[in-house]
């Protein structure tokens, strides 16, 4: 098998050959327990190369795309691995997408390849309508038709030679006009990346990271994942966020991630305790802001600084909180190693520490542009390479960056990002509806909760709140889904017609009350 010493000499600019040159010496160290079951790093390396054959002999070549949307198993984390290894573009779908959003990515992105679950039927049928020369199945347990066709497979499967710029995976980010955009991610933006996060947050081949985030996002595929992988350790591995399990976890591992929801939630249980977070060496929250009063809240019941960081889809991660050193409530830390950020006023002209103004970074982290469109990667990428986040910061002594508030329209709700053109375009097609406005509001356990405010025709009852969340939860992911809807006799607007947000958030102000 390819699992020995000279896995060294695997091709350095391909990313899986670098995890290989990482991994213990002695194969059958553990990587990932699941429930009863322990994957040692031999099977990873056995079962990615099988996965890498079935869809190299499946007619599969360097470059080409492979759509995955699979409940998250240690075989959906070998299947992201063995498109590395043989030079395939991974390309992640969120498990809660409906037909509309599948649709837009399989016919944007051209994959392959498509893998889903067994009864996934729509995901198939879009699949095969949209000329995917694979369509294979795996299940929550890893089985289905993928398994079956890789036990027949050899597992040896040397890492392909790669450029440190060809892409390895795209994932998919929501824009301002409602179409997802797909974001370019080559092996050096990963490999920078993972490689500033293991340094920066001190992990070894003894940490055991608590995994119990989603698998189809970047927090938990990429910033967990590969901070596990290049270091040489192992993880717990969690099917969900469950929180009574998060909380019985704790004592065997060193580090957990999560989204600020997973944490106000577990403060919710009086069984999290200083005790029980004894062993634990770091935790790190990210995907939305986290709250000081959480942050605070957090540190007097466990004893325990919050890590926290700020990353978009497009870059990775770009600062962090220290390792060692202060951490600030409410900031998201200095840059990480290899990462330079700036602010800079509307004209594009850099301001001075302590300004307000639109953040910018650079760095071998960010992305190479969006996928087959060039038009947009060139509003958002500087001609020298800066990425402009969209996001208004400071940056305070020290370096370190406070994110004082969105230029664009974004919503974080359970550290998922929303963009209100995607739902209001929903909403409006349903009769009776003038217009719609989509707004975030404070919300105590999501952070942010997506909230329609509705004009209706003169005279109508309908739709009314349960006919519009019902529409939408059809048609879209259930994060996206107003948790509540209010209806207006007219939208506020300037004297330019816009609709005005600022003004609408203050009108609903409380209606998710702590």
């Amino acid at each position: 098998m390819y699992f020995t010493l000279d896995r060294v000499m695997s091709d350095p600019a391909n990313l899986f050959g670098l995890i290989l040159s990482r991994a213990p010496t002695v194969a059958s160290a553990p990587l990932l327990e699941a429930g009863s079951r322990t994957y040692a790093w031999r099977d990873m390396d056995e079962a990615s190369a099988r996965y890498a054959r079935v869809l190299t002999d499946g007619g599969l070549r360097k470059g080409d795309r492979v759509a995955v949307q699979v409940e998250k198993s240690p075989q959906s984390l070998f299947l992201y691995l063995a498109c590395l290894r043989a030079g395939l573009i991974y390309l992640p779908m969120n498990t809660a997408y409906r037909g509309e959003e599948v649709d837009h990515l399989v016919g944007n992105a051209e994959p392959a390849a498509v893998v889903c679950a067994p009864e996934a039927e729509t995901t198939r049928d879009i699949a095969v309508r949209h000329g995917a020369a694979l369509v294979l199945t795996m299940d929550a347990d890893g089985g289905g038709d993928l398994a079956e066709a890789a036990t027949a497979s050899r597992p040896e499967f040397p890492p392909l030679e790669v450029s440190p710029d060809d892409v390895a995976a795209i994932l998919y980010t929501s824009g301002t006009t409602g179409r997802p955009k797909g974001a370019m991610l080559s092996h050096r933006n990963l490999t920078a990346n993972g490689e500033a996060l293991r340094r920066s947050w001190g992990f070894t081949a003894d940490d055991v990271l608590l995994h119990a985030l989603p698998l189809f996002h970047a927090h938990g595929l990429f910033v967990a994942c590969h901070c596990v992988l290049l270091a040489g350790a192992r993880m717990l591995w969690l099917p969900a966020f469950d929180r009574r399990r998060v909380i019985e976890s704790l004592g065997r591992a060193t580090v957990f991630m999560g989204v600020p929801t997973y944490y106000t939630r577990l403060l919710a249980d009086p069984d999290l305790t200083h005790e029980r977070c004894a062993g634990v060496r770091l935790f790190v929250s990210g995907s939305a802001p986290l709250l000081p009063e959480t942050f605070e809240a957090f540190r007097r019941r466990t004893g325990h600084a919050i890590l926290e960081r700020y990353g978009m889809t497009e870059t990775g991660m770009n600062t962090s909180n220290p390792l060692r050193g202060e951490r600030r409530a409410g900031t998201v830390g200095p840059p990480l190693p290899g990462v330079s950020v700036r602010v800079t006023d509307e004209t594009g002209a850099v301001l001075a520490d302590g300004a307000v103004g639109m953040l910018e970074v650079r760095g071998d982290n960010v992305f190479s542009g969006y996928w087959r469109m060039p038009e947009r990667t060139a509003l958002d990428v500087t001609a020298d390479g800066w990425f402009i986040t969209g996001d208004l910061a400071v940056i305070e002594d020290g370096g370190y960056v406070r994110l004082v508030g969105r230029a664009r329209d974004l919503i974080i709700t359970g550290g998922y990002n929303v963009y209100p053109k995607e739902v209001e375009t929903v909403i409006d097609a349903i009769d009776g509806v003038v217009e719609s406005a989509v707004i975030g509001l404070p919300h105590p356990d999501f952070g942010e909760a997506v909230t329609a405010v509705v004009h209706r025709l003169a005279d109508r009852d309908t739709p009314d709140e349960p006919s519009v969340i019902a529409h939408v939860r059809a048609r879209l992911a259930d994060y996206k889904v107003p948790k509540r809807v209010v209806f207006v006799p007219e939208l506020p607007r300037n004297a330019m017609g816009k609709v005005q947000k600022t003004q609408l958030r203050a009108d609903c102000e409380g209606l998710y009350p702590a």
